[in-house]
């Protein structure tokens, strides 16, 4: 095989996995978000949940990106490792579509696919039929990929180096090995497999070969989501380690089939004679749809196989248990009263939520300490999360029979639970102020950290009173909370009127202050939240 052969091949991998990147974004952008909706609400039902799984990988062409997709949401805690086992499972049987799709000849078709995909990507003005254009062009792209491939190995078949190459692969291990580092380099099981089955189409690899590097793609495909759960929380890393345990019980499964029925292989391909494209793309598909059925029953050991590995934490539980409704719970058949005031209970532990995590952020700041930046941005996720699913309660509230005074009670608590989200979201900001200073190496002056110190407190006695007269309702501390307001936004004017004295006088340092300047007015926005909470159910306006 010369260079020139051997760029052509790489040409030909490149064009395949290109194609396939297209077809992915181009199907994720033609559906907007609706494909993340569908993930994070149609997995109730673990049975459901494959078949979500199944169809969203074939929409995206890629299993990783459905993976993805879950890691973020058992991330963010929308989604729980038992249901995304289902997902999980429902994506590996939808990654095999693309083999049986390339067992098909449409290389020849190729070019006109390309021509069809370019047109409406170019020329239509239409976003959505745009991104079908997309779609299209990597649909093509693909193909000629593989016609690339094609033309390209016929050399290899001369190639003495290659064919001792192969050889040693029909040791069954080997082949496995070969097959798991392969897809881990290509990052896409699809990728791998299509090409395994195109070196079994030009009679470089035998059907029995193929099936070991078949089973080795299934474990190399899950090293994306390895790498991807690298940044994400510990429930992040235990979707990752699911999906891993998954394929290596898959992979272990197939090995024993095999061996102890050698027939079965026979049977599939029994189904297509003479077409070791289609008998590739068969035993992929099988070897995944019966993986599912195998393990399907095991679900939930499969997962506290996953929490064996990757322990759960106190503070892991802690965060679990923050995040369910404690009073929202069956409010079908209560009182609208009653149901107004499991709302408001809810608020006021998700509002002293909110607050720890301002407080803690203050505390990681001026202690530069990394936990509890991450115990803030943990806080923060569940606070977004309660808010989510307050606010849905809410709403639903809305469709009841309940009088026009009790709904302007519930359109003030969906702002308090806004409110106290932002307060949320301040205090993330502050945590990774923490971050941004220890990284630039600031320095800040004891002047200037007593005077955020001071500003801090200010505004964390402003929200500590604003929540107690939001629960008590004791309206009559209104002024002592407008006071408290007022103290915060002399504090900012008195702080800003400081900083800029050391900037004129150069004894500022330029990253330190705008640090300082940022916090200040986080800080003076919390109390401005604070009085909105405290405000919210009194039936007046609070004061400009």
């Amino acid at each position: 095989m010369t260079v020139f052969e051997f760029f052509t091949l790489l040409g030909g991998v490149g064009l395949f996995l290109y194609g396939m990147s297209m077809m992915s974004s181009g199907l994720k952008l033609a559906a907007g978000n609706k494909l993340r909706s569908i993930l994070e609400r149609a997995t109730a039902n673990r049975f459901v949940a494959v078949i979500v799984g199944v169809l969203v990988t074939l929409l995206v062409q890629s299993s990783s990106a459905t993976d993805m997709m879950v890691i973020s949401f058992v991330n963010s805690g929308l989604m729980t490792l038992s249901q995304a086992i289902g997902v999980v499972m429902g994506a590996n049987i939808g990654t095999t579509v693309t083999a049986q799709i390339t067992a098909f000849n449409l290389g020849a078709y190729a070019p006109l696919i390309l021509f069809t995909g370019a047109v409406i990507q170019l020329f239509v003005k239409n976003s959505t039929v745009k991104h079908i254009g997309t779609v299209i062009l990597g649909f093509g792209m693909l193909f000629f990929g593989i016609s690339v491939i094609k033309s390209a190995i016929v050399p290899l078949s001369q190639s003495k180096a290659f064919i001792s190459f192969l050889s040693t692969l029909e040791n069954p291990a080997a082949a496995v090995l070969f097959g798991v580092l392969f897809t881990a380099l290509l990052q896409s099981s699809s990728s791998s497999v299509v090409i395994f089955q195109t070196f079994a189409v030009q009679g470089l690899i035998s059907y029995h070969m193929t099936v070991y590097l078949v089973i080795g793609a299934a474990i190399g495909s899950v090293t994306p989501n390895l790498l991807a759960s690298l940044t994400t929380n510990r429930n992040g890393k235990r979707s990752a380690v699911l999906n891993l345990l998954f394929n290596l019980i898959r992979a272990a499964l197939m090995l024993v089939l095999i061996h102890v029925f050698p027939g079965f292989t026979e049977m599939i391909c029994n189904l297509t004679p003479g077409d070791i494209g289609h008998q590739v793309a068969n035993t992929h598909t099988i070897f995944a749809i019966l993986s599912v059925i195998l393990e399907f029953p095991f679900a939930e050991a499969i997962v506290a196989m996953s929490r064996k590995v990757i322990p759960v934490l106190p503070e892991e539980n802690r965060a679990v248990e923050d995040r369910k409704l404690r009073y929202l719970v069956e409010t079908g058949d209560l009182p609208s009263s009653v149901a107004i005031q499991q709302a408001k209970l809810e608020l006021i532990r998700m509002g002293k939520i909110a607050r720890d995590s301002l407080a803690d952020a203050v505390r990681c700041f001026f202690e530069l300490d990394d936990r509890l930046a991450e115990e803030v941005l943990e806080r923060e996720d569940t606070v977004d999360i309660l808010t989510e699913k307050i606010q849905d309660r809410l709403i639903s509230f809305r469709s009841m029979d309940y009088s026009r005074s009790e709904v302007n009670r519930l359109s003030q608590l969906m702002l308090v639970s806004s409110d106290m989200e932002r307060i949320s979201d301040y205090a993330e900001n502050i945590a990774e102020y923490e971050a941004a200073y220890k990284e630039r190496k600031a320095s800040m002056s004891d002047t200037a950290r007593e005077e955020l110190k001071t500003l801090a407190e200010a505004s964390l006695r402003s929200i500590d009173f604003a929540l107690r007269i939001f629960s008590d309702e004791n309206y009559r501390d209104l002024p002592e909370a407008d006071r408290l307001e007022q103290a915060v936004d002399d504090l900012q004017t008195s702080c800003e009127n400081a900083h800029i004295e050391r900037l004129m006088e150069e004894r500022c340092d330029p990253v330190a202050g705008v640090l300082f300047t940022d916090m200040i007015n986080d800080l003076e926005r919390c109390s401005d939240h604070a009085i909105n909470i405290a405000y919210a159910l009194s039936g007046q306006n609070e004061p400009d």
